[in-house]
C-alpha cells in the first residue's frame, strides 16, 4: 500500500513539474505567434500561461519571466487588433479589442496601457460617430459620442460634439452639463476646448432665454437656471429674469450670492451692473452710482459710465 501511494504521489508531482516548466514553452510560443502577427493565438496562449500562474506557489526566474511577460504582451495583442480593426474601418470590432486592452491592463494594474486603450476607445466612437454628426442624426450621433465620453471625457471635441448633438436635438440641460464639465477642466491644458464649451453655452443659453422672454415667462427662466451646474450663469440668468419681472427688490436681494457664484471680472461687473439698474429702477441713486463703478471688465462698462454720468448730473 505504502509503495502504491507513493507511486501516485510522484505521478502527481511530475505533472505539476510539467505544467510549470510548460508555461515558459508557452510563453515563446506566444512570443512567436505575436512577432508573425497571429494575435488571436497568441492572446489565447498568454491567457494560458496567466491562468496556469495561479497554481503555481513559488515561480522561479523563467516562469517569473513567462508570466511577466504574458501580463505585458496580452495588451498589447489587443491593441494591435483593435488597430488593424480601426484601419479596416471596422470600429465596433475595435472598440471591442482596445476595451479588452484597456481592462486587461487595469486588472494587471498597467496604468499607463489603461489609459492608452481607453483613449483609442474613445477616438474609435469619435470616428463611428462621425458620419451620423455629419449627416445630422443627431440621435445616433447622441448614441455613439456619450459611450466614447463615457471611456474619455478627456477628449474634448467629442465631447463638443456630443454637447452640440444635444443642443440640436433641444436637449439643452444636458448639453449644458457637458459644457460645464469641459469647462472644470485644466485651463492650461484645455484652454481653447473650454473656450469652445463657453461659447456653446453662452449661445444656446441665449437662445433658451429669448424664447422664453418671447413667451413672457419669466418665470420658466428662472426654473431653467436653476437647473444649470454652473453657478455664475445661472445666477446671472436668474437675476435678468426678475428685471423682466420688474421684481428689483428681488434683484437686489439675491445680487450678494450672484456675486459670490462669479469667477471671473467680467462676471462680477455683469452682476454689478445688473444690481445697479434695480438700485436706479427703485430710486435708490446713490446705491446705483457705487453698484455701478464696481463694473469694471465685460461689455457694460461704457453703458455704466454712461449711467454714472447722468445720475451724478441728475444730482447737482
Amino acid at each position: 500500500m505504502k509503495k502504491l501511494i507513493m507511486t501516485v504521489v510522484a505521478l502527481m508531482g511530475a505533472t505539476s513539474l510539467f505544467a510549470q516548466s510548460d508555461i515558459v514553452a508557452l510563453f515563446s510560443q506566444g512570443l512567436g505567434n505575436a512577432k508573425t502577427g497571429n494575435f488571436t493565438e497568441a492572446i489565447a496562449q498568454f491567457q494560458e500561461v496567466i491562468d496556469a500562474s495561479w497554481d503555481i506557489e513559488e515561480p522561479d526566474a523563467n516562469q517569473q519571466k513567462a508570466i511577466a511577460g504574458s501580463k505585458k504582451f496580452i495588451v498589447t495583442c489587443y491593441n494591435k487588433l483593435g488597430i488593424a480593426a480601426f484601419n479596416a474601418k471596422n470600429y465596433d470590432e475595435a472598440i471591442e479589442n482596445f476595451t479588452m486592452a484597456a481592462d486587461t491592463a487595469e486588472m494587471f494594474d498597467n496604468v499607463v496601457d489603461m489609459n492608452k486603450n481607453r483613449t483609442y476607445v474613445g477616438q474609435m466612437y469619435q470616428a463611428k460617430g462621425a458620419d451620423a454628426f455629419n449627416s445630422e442624426d443627431y440621435a445616433t450621433a447622441i448614441a455613439v459620442f456619450s459611450k466614447g465620453y463615457e471611456a474619455d471625457p478627456r477628449n474634448t471635441d467629442m465631447a463638443l460634439n456630443l454637447a452640440e448633438s444635444y443642443f440640436k436635438s433641444d436637449m439643452y440641460q444636458e448639453g449644458m452639463k457637458i459644457c460645464t464639465k469641459i469647462s472644470q477642466l485644466n485651463a492650461e491644458k484645455f484652454g481653447e476646448a473650454i473656450a469652445a464649451a463657453q461659447a456653446k453655452m453662452d449661445m444656446y443659453t441665449n437662445n433658451q432665454v429669448a424664447k422664453l422672454q418671447m413667451a413672457n415667462d419669466y418665470d420658466g427662466i428662472i426654473a431653467m437656471a436653476a437647473e444649470l451646474e454652473d453657478a455664475a450663469m445661472a445666477a446671472k440668468i436668474t437675476m435678468q429674469a426678475y428685471y423682466g419681472k420688474k421684481e428689483f427688490a428681488k434683484m437686489v436681494e439675491v445680487s450678494a450670492a450672484a456675486l459670490e457664484a462669479q469667477t471671473t471680472d467680467e462676471g462680477r461687473s455683469d452682476i454689478n451692473y445688473l444690481l445697479g439698474v434695480a438700485y436706479n429702477e427703485m430710486g435708490q441713486f446713490e446705491q446705483a452710482i457705487a453698484a455701478m463703478k464696481s463694473v469694471t471688465a465685460g461689455n457694460n462698462v461704457a453703458n455704466a459710465a454712461a449711467v454714472i454720468e447722468a445720475l451724478t448730473a441728475q444730482a447737482k
